[in-house]
């Protein structure tokens, strides 16, 4: 896994990219990361199940 840090209009972006060619990387700002902060129970049964 790749991270890097970046900017969109104005506000920072945390960039995930499953290698350093990763043509679809998972890009999300602040909100929305305390948003996966404060629901990573729910998120990590989600991805858990069949």
């Amino acid at each position: 896994m790749v991270v890097e840090y970046g900017e969109f209009k104005g506000n920072k972006m945390i960039i995930l990219k499953r290698s350093e060619t990763d043509t679809f990387p998972f890009q999300f700002g602040k909100g929305k990361a305390r948003l996966i902060v404060e629901n990573f129970d729910a998120i990590k049964q989600f991805a858990e199940e069949e």
